[in-house]
């Protein structure tokens, strides 16, 4: 009885490995599908909208990102409904469904204050200004396509919590300590970013999200966090023009 739980145990511990190599294989192959697909895509709205190569390159990419964001999450998630065991990272008792809400809106104004506090460590220690490349440069794409905006605030934030929390630091927490998987995964998650001047920002941000799922066992946690930060950014940068601009004539009439 003894021999046939462990090598039921080890069968499954096989197939949560193949699981998540699987995940964090679709994962890559998205990051990197644009240098051999957007240029055909490209080609291909021009083709039905009649705009030129200018014109187009916005609805492109943000066609692009949506698109591509949402056949990974979708696979994603069929590889993982495969493997039910997958999210028992942890043993014992998960969070309650309503705490796990309430933690991930906690969690969104803990990852909120932590970016404040990295932006000052930022500019005091190393002169880095604030306010993200990366974030502005998808916003826009998302402002020449509107459906972008789905994959920023929705399939992105949940297939990087796939990625990040349960792949890499799921695996990682089961074989060493919160500490060191969390630093890892979070390391990994400033890097995927590209956007080096400010990894400090999306290494705290990354360490919030796994305590999260730490603290929870529930991923769920995490990806409300997650979503609701990058929609608060999204909405910011969408609106902090007209926002600078009211207040402004504000001080106009003053």
């Amino acid at each position: 009885m003894e021999r046939i739980l462990i090598v039921t145990n080890s069968q499954k511990i096989k197939k949560h490995k193949k699981t998540a190599l699987y995940v964090l294989l679709i994962y890559i192959l998205m990051q990197i599908s644009g240098r051999w697909l957007l240029l055909p895509f490209h080609m291909f709205i021009q083709k039905i909208t009649g705009l030129s190569p200018e014109q187009a390159a916005p609805i492109t990419q943000g066609w692009y990102i949506a698109l591509s964001f949402a056949i990974a999450l979708i696979l994603s998630l069929i590889l993982t409904s495969r493997d039910k065991d997958f999210w028992n990272v942890y043993q014992g008792k998960k969070e309650t469904i309503p705490l796990t809400i309430v933690w991930g809106i906690v969690g969104f104004f803990l990852v909120f204050f932590g970016q404040m506090i990295g932006a000052v460590i930022e500019m005091t220690l190393f002169g880095v200004e604030g306010g993200s490349q990366n974030t502005a440069d998808i916003v826009a794409l998302a402002k020449g396509a509107p459906i972008a905006i789905v994959a920023i605030v929705v399939f992105g934030p949940i297939l990087e919590e796939f990625v990040f929390r349960r792949v890499i630091f799921g695996s990682l927490v089961q074989t060493t300590n919160f500490w060191i998987a969390a630093i890892v995964s979070a390391i990994f998650f400033a890097l995927i970013h590209f956007d080096f001047s400010h990894i400090l920002l999306y290494t705290i941000c990354g360490l919030i999200f796994a305590f999260l799922y730490h603290k929870t066992k529930r991923i769920w946690t995490s990806i409300i966090a997650h979503i609701m930060l990058n929609g608060f950014v999204t909405l910011v940068q969408f609106y902090a023009e007209p926002l600078q601009k009211f207040l402004e004539e504000l001080e106009k009439m003053q």
